[in-house]
């Protein structure tokens, strides 16, 4: 359909320009002997520039759409280079466990694992949150943070999401809090209200999880040298026996 339109949007182009060129000639073969035949000079200033050069640009780039459109229903198109996304880099203000339980946890509702939520994809999301939204409600809540305006969500924005919870940018009763909270703490059992105390939570949970194996590794390195030091007086003691049967 694409095609068909650019192909249309060239005709029209050029049959302009065949018009233009058709109603400059009377005034050509009006002119005197003196400058028939000379070929037409630049225009002066304030002269409107002829038709054919208003749409050489635009018929050029009509063109190359079109032979691009055709290149890629042909499969003969290169494909784009397209922007490469450094969550870690773009969004620094949080970790890289986090963003790893964020990118789980969009991967788990892109059924269509075409790394977008569309608007079924996030009514499945905000049922299973134990959070069902309306159908506007759905679309104000991608709407919200919907940059490049396709009516579903990428993994980039997936992240404002919680980036704007961070902030406090987010309304307390809002879809998109909802989905930050539910998501990552259970704001009943922790207790908290409001972005910053939902945020703090999460950070103090992370540092209670970051002791809690500290002191597994803590214990497990206690346990190491005890047994080294086991096997030291073992390799004693068989010295002494070994001295003493002598």
């Amino acid at each position: 359909m694409a095609t068909h339109e650019l192909a249309l949007k060239l005709q029209r182009r050029l049959r302009l320009e065949q018009e233009s060129e058709a109603g400059q000639r009377p005034q050509q073969n009006g002119l005197d002997g003196e400058n028939r035949g000379r070929s037409p000079g630049p225009p002066t200033p304030g002269e409107e520039p002829p038709a054919k050069e208003l749409t050489a640009n635009a018929d050029s780039e009509l063109k190359a759409q079109l032979n691009r459109r055709q290149g890629i229903h042909e499969g003969t198109a290169r494909p784009r280079p397209a922007k490469v996304f450094k969550p870690y880099t773009e969004f620094p203000e949080f970790s890289r466990r986090q963003i790893k339980d964020m990118e789980s946890l969009f991967r788990r509702y892109d059924s269509g694992k075409d790394g977008y939520i569309d608007l079924m994809e996030l009514k499945l999301m905000m049922e299973k949150l134990g959070a069902p939204q309306t159908h506007l409600g759905l679309k104000n809540m991608i709407k919200e943070v919907d940059e490049d305006l396709d009516s579903k969500l990428s993994f980039r924005e997936f992240l404002l999401i919680f980036r704007k919870a961070a902030s406090g940018e987010l309304e307390e009763d809002s879809g998109l809090m909802s989905l930050a909270k539910l998501s990552e703490i259970n704001v009943a059992t922790e207790g908290v209200k409001g972005a910053k105390n939902f945020f703090e939570a999460k950070v103090h949970a992370l540092a209670l999880t970051s002791r809690f194996e500290a002191e597994i590794k803590a214990e497990q390195m206690a346990r190491k040298q005890e047994e080294e030091e086991r096997k030291h007086r073992r390799a004693l003691f068989r010295e002494r026996q070994a001295a003493f049967s002598q």
